[in-house]
């Protein structure tokens, strides 16, 4: 959550864990992210979501691509970190930092990939 009132610099940085179930025997190539926006100080609220069950917006989901593809049997476990920090060199550009660790029957990949936007 980001409230727009309070937030300072210091707050756009950030790291978070995660953990993905898989849900059927499939290759993993990317991780798709979206985010959701509510707008709640308004006389009335209002928001909406780029999530891809919800209603179109010129807002797409991000897509960022791993270096391997991760080889994935059901209820396998992906897990990893998700960092975001400004960009040093342009205001207006995030560095995302993902690693990814996957220890499955049929393969086992740990990476680590920076992006810029």
């Amino acid at each position: 959550d980001v409230d727009l009132y309070t937030v300072k610099v210091e707050d756009l940085t950030w790291t978070n864990t995660f953990s993905l179930r898989v849900t059927r025997n499939d290759y993993v190539q990317a991780l798709v992210t979206f985010f959701t926006v509510e707008f709640s100080k308004c006389h009335k609220r209002t928001g909406f979501s780029t999530g891809p069950d919800c209603q179109y917006t010129h807002w797409k989901q991000t897509v960022f691509y791993l270096q391997d593809a991760l080889t994935c049997k059901k209820n396998e476990e992906i897990t990893g970190t998700f960092s975001i920090a400004p960009n040093a060199r342009n205001e207006r550009d995030l560095d995302f930092k993902i690693s990814v660790k996957f220890h499955g029957d049929v393969c086992d990949v740990e990476e680590e990939n920076t992006y810029t936007m």
